[in-house]
């Protein structure tokens, strides 16, 4: 089963040589072994064929807001409009993001700040591919929310200063989450490290986030509902 993922951002350059690039992160997340891998700089104008290319696809996080004025957003949101039902769909920070606008509903510059370090989301409803768990944490690094769930979709995970942390949409083609499971934690704390140098961060803030990723971390589970979702919704062998 072929997956791809659509590159939307990257990793600060001094940090790939160290920890790689987004779509080996998933592929070391979900397993090498699972699916065969293929990616698509989506900002260079790199996409699919068609939607039947890949068995499903993964958007990427990424340093753009969706409500930017860029042309590959728009063509991006084009492309998940025309494969949702033809491949499975998975969307990850700026990908949950991307989702959520290109399906009808609607992510902002949240006016509370960066939420960056280990955050922990309550599950909200529970569907096939996931496990009995009441709550998951991974990294976090974002300054955008989904405010709007499209139609068509259910949060299933969320916290207080994420509402709307993760969505499943109810005919089963797709899924999405705010956090970053791909993300293992000396990477999150490198990016953290590295942001943190231009004073983006509020004073303390990327101490204390720094501190909360050594706490409990299901990013390995994470990585399974993410797979399993997609070896049961693929329309492909």
């Amino acid at each position: 089963m072929k997956i791809g993922v659509l590159e939307t951002g990257a990793p600060p350059k001094d940090l790939q040589p160290r920890f790689g690039r987004y779509p080996s992160m998933f592929e070391t997340l979900i397993g090498p072994d699972a699916f065969t891998w293929a990616s698509y700089d989506v900002r260079r104008g790199v996409f699919p064929a068609s939607p039947e290319e890949c068995a499903g696809y993964i958007v990427t996080g990424s340093a753009a807001g969706v409500y930017d004025p860029e042309p590959w957003i728009e063509k991006t949101e084009a492309f998940l409009r025309a494969a949702k039902g033809r491949a499975a769909l998975v969307g990850v920070c700026f990908g949950h993001q991307l989702m959520a606008q290109a399906f009808g509903g609607k992510a902002v510059k949240s006016e509370k700040g960066w939420g960056i370090g280990l955050h922990r989301y309550g599950v909200e409803s529970r569907k096939p591919w996931m496990d009995a768990a009441a709550s998951v944490a991974a990294p976090a690094s974002h300054q955008d929310q989904v405010v709007a769930a499209p139609p068509g979709a259910s949060v299933v995970a969320s916290c207080e200063f994420t509402p709307i942390g993760a969505l499943a949409w109810d005919d089963g083609s797709a899924i999405s989450i705010q956090l970053h499971p791909e993300f293992d934690p000396a990477y999150a704390r490198a990016l953290i490290e590295t942001r943190g140098a231009d004073g983006r961060y509020a004073p303390g803030q990327a101490e204390k986030a720094i501190a909360s990723l050594e706490g409990p971390n299901d990013r390995e589970r994470l990585g399974r509902w993410i797979g399993d979702f997609l070896k049961r919704s693929s329309r492909a062998p």
